[in-house]
């Protein structure tokens, strides 16, 4: 009989040379029980245990320069750098996306994925040095319509192509695609391979995966989860999710951090 390897758990991975990285969408740092917080989603990142995380729908107020109070408060509560993404800088929308990471960024490189007269959107590129590895880490937040994803993804897709096929690559964010069987998540799983996913939202009964991650390589993935807590249920109406990513080497994926 052939015995199966034990599985290991996302503690038991040690070394900076593994990507711990996540993926939130912070509503605004508006909760469930419609009370702003950013504490509150200052202390869920904390809990997480990740040192690069992806956030969508962080909230922009015009007039600001360069970033979003929410992200003042959340660089000063979690000590992470902040990179605040397209529609942050520009002020084009309410929402918009950011990384925040303990890893040294080498390059960053916004897109606007802006649909017609649609709410405008994102994507952002933070190149990462990871045991002397560049990684690039992508964080996007699609549209509401299907037309819209589609249009989005295929400019994201150009954009994939042009990374050397020998670095690392992390996309993540909250893909709003409802069917499990939509032309964008094909395309990117042609692409960059299909990868584990979980109901992350809404947090009072999660039905739907719209929060992804996926790694190309594929075998770097090693684990993904959904990141479930008391705090968590009510900071948001997205559950975050996160994933360890092994930068040198490619084993079979395991699901579950």
């Amino acid at each position: 009989m052939i015995r199966r390897a034990k599985r290991k758990r996302w503690h038991e991975y040690e070394g900076n040379e593994y990507l711990r990285i996540g993926s939130y969408n912070i509503h605004g740092c508006h909760g469930v029980d419609r009370r702003y917080d950013t504490s509150r989603i200052a202390q869920v990142i904390e809990e997480m245990g990740c040192d690069t995380v992806g956030l969508q729908e962080v909230g922009v107020r015009a007039g600001v320069v360069d970033t979003a109070p929410q992200l003042d408060s959340l660089r000063a509560a979690t000590g992470m750098e902040v990179i605040p993404g397209f529609t942050v800088v520009r002020h084009g929308g309410d929402f918009g996306n950011a990384l925040l990471t303990r890893r040294k960024v080498l390059a960053v490189r916004r897109y606007d994925l802006s649909y017609g007269r649609r709410e405008p959107r994102g994507a952002l590129e933070v190149e990462l040095a990871i045991g002397g590895e560049r990684v690039h880490v992508i964080v996007t937040h699609l549209g509401l319509r299907p037309a819209e994803r589609r249009f989005q993804v295929k400019k994201m897709l150009r954009v994939l192509h042009d990374i050397p096929k020998e670095q690392c690559v992390v996309v993540l964010g909250d893909i709003n695609e409802w069917l499990p069987l939509g032309r964008p998540l094909r395309w990117l799983h042609g692409l960059l391979g299909r990868p584990p996913a979980e109901r992350s939202f809404p947090v009072w009964l999660p039905v739907f995966a719209l929060d992804r991650v996926w790694v190309r390589p594929h075998g770097a993935l090693l684990t993904f989860g959904v990141h479930r807590s008391p705090t968590a249920r009510v900071a948001s109406d997205h559950y975050p999710v996160r994933a360890l990513v092994a930068v040198h080497e490619h084993p079979r994926i395991l699901p579950h951090a």
